[in-house]
């Protein structure tokens, strides 16, 4: 049974905002949007745009139906009927305790603020009576899973579970404190490097080239801790600890003290980051940096490890299934942009992928999951032919039903057609199964409740369109 989507409301839509606006509204929520800046839509709408071409990529399987965005002329017109309050204003204290005071007014029963803050305590946005809960994300919020949730116990308890439901991963904090955990880190580093450019050490180049080409790179997967356990050999991080412990007494940093950032410090990063990035204007550094988060964490997807988790265990609980004129939805999903060549289109290879997943959720239809694999025995292709109707670019979401067109003995004999979301028809798929048992690597006929279910299949499929006509494209 289909229910309403749920309302967030974002006040605020600078770059945080935006980000938040982006991210409920690709996992179906609707969207209401209060700022007062004139070009708040434009911005927003740059954002969106990125998130499109970006966060869908992240996943095998179609995020939900896009909500619906709007903007209001007041905050409480944003917040009435909101099943999430999310503040993103300007950090200055004062100023959110006055928005605060105007959405307290309307906040639905048993509702509360959750705050963008990068760096104030719950308790101090909450001094003036507002139920608030911190839950710093970090940009772009659309693709980086981590929000630190701080504050009330009940607040944070209301909180997670709605982060968790957008494929964010929720810190939970206990003890509340300036600046959170992340943004702790980041002020560290910021330091060094500003002493490193203040004293002739380093360029803001070379201190990017030391992150991106070095530690970052182990920070991404493992974080700190792990990363330094394996620095101690067999033996762990005890031994970690003894061979680098006595380092934390020499004068490696300057974290104890901060550089005054006058005039001559700053010219000399600005030039400095001038001459390392003034070539892409932001619009292009940002989609730079989008595509290289989706292929960092689409990597970190096949093992499991750090945010790549977050968005399997989010995955495993978007929608699936369904048909178009009678036959089974095997597949759907957006087109991310390692899919795509150089003319800009999905390219070869991306097709057989594409296909070969379609495959696979018709073998789950008719029982050949992943239980019936390990049990040894499985389908091993031996042909397939693929048919180029239309380009489909990046971020277009192709949908896949399948036709089986022969289901007897050994064989499996599929036909995929591959839709775009206007309906037309972009390929088609045609392949041929051996049904296999893996310990002698020979064909075999299925398992009697395989057989049957294809066999179901192929006489109700038998009076679909012959193989190379799209047909009608029904009610999705």
């Amino acid at each position: 049974m289909s229910t309403a989507p749920q309302k967030a409301a974002i006040i605020g839509g600078g770059v945080i905002g935006g980000g938040w606006a982006a991210r409920f509204l690709l996992n179906g929520w609707d969207v209401a949007v209060f700022d007062p800046d004139p070009e708040a839509a434009r911005k927003i709408g740059a954002v969106l745009d990125r998130a499109r071409a970006s966060l869908p990529a992240l996943y095998d399987r179609a995020l939900p139906p896009e909500g619906r965005l709007s903007y209001c002329d007041s905050s409480e017109a944003a917040v009435a009927g909101a099943d999430w309050v999310q503040e993103s204003v300007s950090e200055r204290l004062e100023l959110k305790h006055k928005v605060y005071a105007q959405i307290a007014a309307v906040l639905p029963e048993g509702g509360f603020i959750a705050s963008s803050t990068s760096g104030f305590k719950a308790s101090d946005l909450a001094a003036g009576g507002a139920p608030v809960v911190v839950v710093h994300p970090f940009n772009p919020v659309y693709l980086l899973p981590l929000a630190e949730i701080s504050g009330a116990p009940e607040l944070r308890a209301k909180a997670i579970p709605v982060v968790r439901a957008i494929g964010m991963h929720p810190l939970e904090m206990k003890t509340e404190i300036d600046a959170f955990i992340g943004n702790r880190f980041q002020e560290a580093i910021w330091r060094e490097a500003l002493w490193m450019i203040r004293d002739g050490i380093a360029t803001t180049s070379d201190i990017d080239d030391a992150i991106r080409m070095g530690f970052g790179l182990r920070l991404a997967q493992m974080g700190l801790f792990e990363t330094y356990r394996l620095a101690g050999g067999e033996a762990g991080m005890a031994s970690y600890m003894e061979q680098f412990g006595p380092s934390l007494h020499w004068p490696w940093s300057r974290l104890t003290d901060v550089p005054e950032l006058d005039a001559a410090l700053v010219a000399t990063i600005s030039d400095q980051s001038d001459a390392q990035s003034g070539h892409l204007s932001i619009a292009e550094l940002e989609t730079l940096r989008d595509d290289n988060l989706v292929a960092i964490l689409r990597g970190l997807r096949r093992t499991g490890s750090g945010a790549g988790g977050v968005i399997t265990a989010h995955e495993a609980q978007l929608e699936t299934g369904g048909e178009i004129d009678g036959l089974p939805i095997t597949q759907r999903r957006a087109v991310p942009v390692t899919w795509t060549d150089y003319n800009g289109h999905m390219n070869e290879a991306a097709y057989l992928e594409f296909g070969t997943w379609a495959t696979d959720g018709m073998m789950r239809t008719v029982g050949a999951d992943d239980a019936y694999v390990a049990s040894g025995k499985s389908f091993f292709t031996v042909d397939t032919r693929i048919r180029y109707l239309d380009e489909v670019h990046r971020g277009a979401v192709l949908t896949a039903t399948t036709q089986v067109l022969e289901g007897v003995g050994k064989k499996m004999k599929l036909f995929h057609r591959l839709y775009k979301d206007d309906g037309t028809l972009a390929a088609t798929i045609e392949t041929l199964l051996l049904h296999t048992d893996l310990t002698t690597r020979r064909a075999c006929p299925p398992e009697p409740h395989v057989q049957a279910a294809l066999e179901t299949l192929a006489a109700a499929h038998a009076g679909r369109p012959a193989p190379g006509a799209g047909g009608p494209v029904g009610q999705r």
